[in-house]
């Protein structure tokens, strides 16, 4: 990502309200700038992460913009991958050696007799390398030696700029103190980004649909490794990108603010997330039950239509999103979940057990393969339904199910109201 000093220069305040100076994606200069240094960093393909710093300051020479050049190199250099030389010791262990013989210079004098070439070619002989190889290698544990070995994705000049708008967004967040998000929809790749970069959130239903979640800032009086963070938050961005209806309010705090701002943005922005979304089914257990229910019931033959992963189950610290939702067409609040239990790993089964139990849900059918190691004992103390099949859930009894728990839970159906015929008249 972005450092403070690349970000700060982009930052616009007009009043309370904090802007971010993105580029055009479309101007023909700074795709020129783009490809220039695209082109120049796949020529570096092995050479040290140093040389195309120093590359870089030669392509800058005196350009006004050299924040946006350096930008740009950032955003390569974070997508590609450098890798440390192989040495025959430990870095550390060579200097060691290397070291012991104590100050030496390239040229000798009376008080120190031997070059540190000669130090190098003697080191280097035990070692059975040349004393070039040995220089080379003498620091190959710091960054500034690392070689180029994978330069990453296949830029193009718009994908580079469009990148370089995203890491922009994300670094505004580096001074931010609270956030507050709103999803209507997809938002299941949401939830997965907030566990996987460990944020601080609360969440709750929203006023019209969907959730609002709100999150702690880098610099909330909650947060202790500020810095760590602030770069997990950062991170954290694209995966807004994923939902398609979404809002987002941020409080920051930039250094050149007197006070607080309030950074907007919402799924009308133009920003575009490098972040893959999920599939639509997480395991064939669950695509082959979804395609037998379509197959067997569908809106023409039952009543019950089949939402994927519409709901969230809010449990403090964490959620659960059970896989499937079954609507009633006559009245939408008569709604059961649907979680299958399958072919899961112990540690996994055991949290997904306590989140069950934690949910207490009593609209939750859980459907359990028979092969696993839990008994019907493990659910004891929750609300929530449970079946164990042996290959696959049987449709016809989870539909029983189904029915039995809406009434228990809702009453009886509404019966649909039939639309009255009226007479042609001729």
């Amino acid at each position: 990502m972005l450092t403070s000093e690349l970000i700060r220069p982009r930052l616009r305040i007009q009043g309370s309200i904090l802007r971010v100076e993105m580029v055009n994606e479309q101007d023909p200069a700074l795709q020129q700038i783009a490809q220039d240094l695209i082109c120049l960093f796949q020529r570096h393909q092995g050479q040290s992460q140093a040389a195309w710093e120093e590359a870089v300051r030669a392509y800058e020479g005196a350009n006004v913009d050299y924040v946006f050049i350096r930008g740009l190199a950032k955003v390569l250099m974070d997508a590609a991958t450098f890798k440390p030389l192989t040495t025959p010791l430990p870095p550390a262990t060579l200097r060691e050696q290397v070291f012991a013989y104590g100050p030496v210079f390239e040229q000798p004098d009376i008080f120190h007799t031997a070059t540190r070439q000669e130090v190098l070619r003697e080191v280097a002989e035990t070692l059975e390398l040349s004393a070039g190889e040995l220089d080379e290698i003498l620091f190959a544990d710091r960054g500034a030696s690392y070689r180029l070995t994978d330069a990453g994705p296949t830029w193009t000049p718009s994908t580079l700029l469009a990148r370089y708008n995203l890491e922009l967004a994300r670094g505004a967040l580096y001074w931010a103190s609270h956030i507050t998000i709103g999803v209507a929809s997809n938002y299941k790749d949401l939830w997965k980004y907030i566990k996987l970069f460990k944020l601080m959130f609360w969440a709750e239903p929203g006023q019209n649909g969907g959730y609002r979640i709100d999150l702690d800032g880098p610099i909330s009086p909650f947060v202790s490794s500020t810095l760590r963070y602030g770069r997990q938050l950062a991170a954290f961005l694209p995966a807004l990108l994923l939902c398609e209806r979404w809002h987002m309010q941020a409080y920051v705090h930039p250094p050149q603010a007197p006070g607080g701002t309030l950074y907007r943005l919402d799924h009308t922005c133009s920003l575009r997330s490098h972040f893959k979304s999920s599939g639509m089914f997480d395991s064939r257990l669950e695509e082959d039950f979804a395609s037998e229910f379509e197959q067997k019931m569908g809106e023409k033959r039952g009543h019950w239509r089949m939402i994927r992963e519409s709901e969230v189950l809010l449990l403090g610290d964490t959620v659960m999103i059970p896989d499937f939702a079954l609507v009633d067409d006559v009245d939408e609040t008569r709604k059961i979940l649907i979680e299958l239990v399958g072919f899961w790993h112990p540690t996994y089964l055991r949290r997904k057990v306590e989140k069950v139990r934690a949910a207490n849900c009593a609209h939750l059918l859980l459907l359990v393969y028979q092969g696993l190691n839990v008994t019907e004992e493990a659910f004891e103390g929750s609300a929530s339904e449970v079946i164990f099949f042996q290959n696959k859930p049987v449709l016809k009894e989870v539909m029983e199910t189904v029915e039995a728990m809406a009434n228990r839970i809702y009453g009886p159906r509404p019966k649909r109201r039939r639309k009255k015929k009226t007479k042609s008249l001729e």
